[in-house]
C-alpha cells in the first residue's frame, strides 16, 4: 500500500486572506500555502518546513492500520454531568453543541486493527473536542483501551492531542490521572508494549499521566509538551525560559523523551518497534 507520496509538490507564499477557505491552507511555520490534495498525500505536514497540522484520530487510524481498515470500540460511551457544572454555558449543552459542530462524540477514540500484520490496540485524542480535555469518559476509553491490550495479548499505542483534564468535571476528571496510570500498569505487568506517541500539544494531566508512562515515549517534531504551559511557567518564576522550551527536541535531549518521529516515517517506525518489542 502506498501512504506517502514522497514527491515534492510546488508551492507558493501567501498571506492566509488568499488562501480560499477548505480547498488551500496557509502553513502555521512558513507561510507557504498548500492545497488540500498536497496535504493529504504528505500525511498533513508541510512538505518545504516540515510542519506538522493536527489531524484527528481517524486520519491517524487511516494510514498507521494495514490497507486503512480499523474496528472502533467502545464508541457508545457519552460525557454525563456530575458536578451540574455551568460556565458561560451549561457543560451538557457545551457537549451537545461540539458534537453538532465537529460530528464527534468525545475527544478520544478507540480502535483495533493490524499493523504490519499483527494486532494492534490504537487509543486517539482529538483536539479538536473541547480541547482534547480529558474527562470521564476520554479516562474510561483509556482505561477499556488498556483491558483490550491485555484481553488480546496486543500492544497499546496511545496518541495524546490535549489540553489536559476536563475541569468542567472537576475531580472526577483528575481521578481518570489515576485509573489509566493504574489500568496501565496491568501491560507491564504482562509484559505487553506500550508506546505513548505526543503530538501537539501533549498538557496538563495526560502529561502528567498515562502520556509519559510508555515503554517508549515518542513525539512529533516540535510538539508542544509539558503540563503547565510556558507563558504560565515564565509568569510564576519571573524567568526568561530555554531557547525551545518544552518542544519535543528540548524533551528528547533532556531524556524525556526517547524518539522523535516525522509523520511520514511513523507508521514504519511504529511497526519497526513494536516488533523489536514482541
Amino acid at each position: 500500500m502506498v501512504w506517502f507520496k514522497r514527491a515534492k509538490p510546488s508551492i507558493r507564499t501567501t498571506d492566509k486572506r488568499d488562501t480560499p477557505e477548505g480547498l488551500w491552507t496557509k502553513c502555521d511555520t512558513c507561510g507557504a500555502a498548500l492545497h488540500k490534495k498536497q496535504l493529504e498525500d504528505h500525511l498533513y505536514t508541510c512538505p518545504e518546513c516540515g510542519f506538522h497540522f493536527r489531524i484527528s484520530p481517524d486520519q491517524y487510524f487511516s494510514f498507521l492500520f494495514d490497507e486503512g481498515h480499523w474496528d472502533e470500540f467502545d464508541g457508545q460511551l457519552r460525557a454525563a454531568d456530575p458536578l451540574m457544572f455551568v460556565d458561560t454555558k451549561k457543560y451538557p449543552d457545551r457537549v451537545r453543541d461540539t458534537m453538532a459542530k465537529t460530528g464527534k462524540t468525545e475527544a478520544s477514540r478507540n480502535a483495533l486493527g493490524k499493523m504490519g500484520g499483527s494486532t494492534t490496540v490504537i487509543s486517539a485524542m482529538d483536539f479538536g473536542f473541547i480541547g482534547g480535555s480529558m474527562g470521564s469518559v476520554v479516562g474510561e476509553k483509556i482505561a477499556r483501551a488498556a483491558d483490550k491490550s491485555v484481553e488480546l495479548n496486543a500492544p497499546l499505542i496511545v496518541i495524546s492531542q490535549t489540553g489536559g483534564a476536563r475541569m468542567m468535571e472537576g475531580a472526577f476528571s483528575l481521578m481518570q490521572m489515576a485509573k489509566t496510570s493504574a489500568r496501565l500498569s496491568r501491560l507491564g505487568e504482562r509484559h505487553i508494549p506500550y508506546i505513548s506517541l505526543m503530538t501537539d500539544p501533549t498538557t496538563g494531566g495526560i502529561s502528567a499521566s498515562f502520556a509519559m508512562l510508555g515503554d517508549l515515549n515518542i513525539s512529533e517534531p516540535k510538539a508542544l509538551i509539558g503540563f503547565a504551559g510556558p507563558r504560565v511557567i515564565r509568569d510564576t518564576i519571573k524567568r526568561d525560559l530555554p531557547e525551545g522550551f518544552q518542544r519535543s527536541e528540548f524533551l528528547q535531549e533532556h531524556g524525556f523523551l526517547d524518539l522523535i518521529v516525522h509523520r511520514k516515517d511513523l507508521r514504519e517506525q511504529l511497526i519497526r518497534l513494536l516488533a523489536h518489542m514482541a
